[in-house]
């Protein structure tokens, strides 16, 4: 037998609108009520018609996410946030993966457009002109994740710059001089993202009178192999080094692959701090130490003020969240 929100309703003794404040988290209710009908929903396995309810109130209850990289343990903590608040509120939530493709990411506009959603969040990509005039189109809230814009979308994102200076200074703080760091593809920073990390890492050398070449970066592509590679350059341009700051924990993760490989102990002959501080650095070995970005946190604001702007009409202004260093095994001091 299929039941309707009217038998709950008749079942709990309680009004329809009160079920249904209750399914959509509106408040207006005790908790006693809350219970006694989420029970009986329970007891009577009823299940809303979504469709029917997005029919009555032109929502669909589903929102887009569109990421750029499916592959990388970042996005796998940026997902995890979006969906814990999504879910809490009763909201379906379909991710695009784009892989940087512009023609790809276009279309995933066109589908999350034709599949009526509610909103939008774009993480860690940089917002062409194109996208901007196609979300505008779609006439939705938007929201930027882990990334900013000159167009007028708000953004949840971190501080960059003051989190690469600190992970830098945490280095020179340790004692080490002779500091190397292996940054993403300068061809590539996604909306002058990763740019901000590399100018962190000159100031905080240049503040601190450490002098500095261009041998002291080397590029790669955000990958663990690009560490590996990342960790021969530098032990090849700078023979005393004794530390590294890497871009991502990704690319953390390589160098100490490589390290491995070359038979350099983390942290007796080099140091290494990462960025990110994804779930993966406490079981690596040694544990790597990082800045955490509040990356979780930050997935988890930009679901909430989105939702709230679809929902209750609440303004969306721009955060930037905190950022610290998180201290495992693999620096030590000199």
């Amino acid at each position: 037998m299929t039941y309707t929100i009217k038998d709950v309703a008749k079942r709990a003794n309680v009004s329809k609108a009160t079920v249904s404040r209750i399914l959509n988290n509106q408040g207006g209710y005790s908790e006693k009520t809350k219970k006694k009908v989420l029970d009986v929903i329970q007891e009577l396995e009823y299940n809303p018609n979504g469709v029917a309810r997005g029919l009555t109130n032109k929502r669909t209850n589903t929102i887009g996410v569109l990421v750029p990289n499916l592959t990388s343990s970042l996005v796998t903590d940026v997902l995890n946030g979006i969906e814990s608040v999504a879910h809490e509120k009763g909201i379906s939530v379909i991710v695009c993966h784009t892989e940087y493709h512009g023609i790809k990411t276009l279309k995933y506009l066109r589908l999350l457009h034709e599949k009526r959603v509610d909103g939008l969040i774009i993480a860690s990509t940089n917002l062409e002109k194109e996208y901007y005039e196609y979300i505008l189109k779609m006439d939705v809230p938007a929201v930027l994740l882990s990334t900013y814009s000159e167009f007028p979308i708000p953004y949840v994102t971190a501080d960059d710059y003051n989190a690469a200076y600190m992970a830098t200074e945490f280095l020179i703080q340790k004692g080490h001089k002779n500091i190397g760091m292996v940054s993403g593809n300068k061809e590539e920073w996604l909306a002058d993202k990763y740019l901000p990390r590399v100018e962190g890492f000159k100031r905080a050398l240049s503040d601190y009178k450490i002098s500095f070449g261009e041998n002291n970066i080397t590029y790669g592509n955000f990958s663990i192999e690009d560490g590996l590679v990342g960790l021969e350059n530098l032990v090849r341009e700078i023979p005393d080094l004794t530390a590294i700051f890497t871009e991502s924990d990704e690319i953390g993760m390589g160098v100490l692959s490589g390290a491995y490989k070359l038979g350099i102990n983390i942290p007796e002959d080099i140091s290494v701090i990462g960025m990110d501080n994804i779930n993966l650095c406490q079981f690596l070995c040694p544990p790597l130490s990082s800045v955490s970005l509040s990356h979780s946190k930050m997935a988890e604001k930009a679901t909430s003020i989105l939702l709230g702007k679809i929902y209750s009409g609440l303004a969306m202004d721009n955060y930037i969240l905190e950022h610290y260093v998180v201290e495992r095994q693999s620096v030590r001091s000199i």
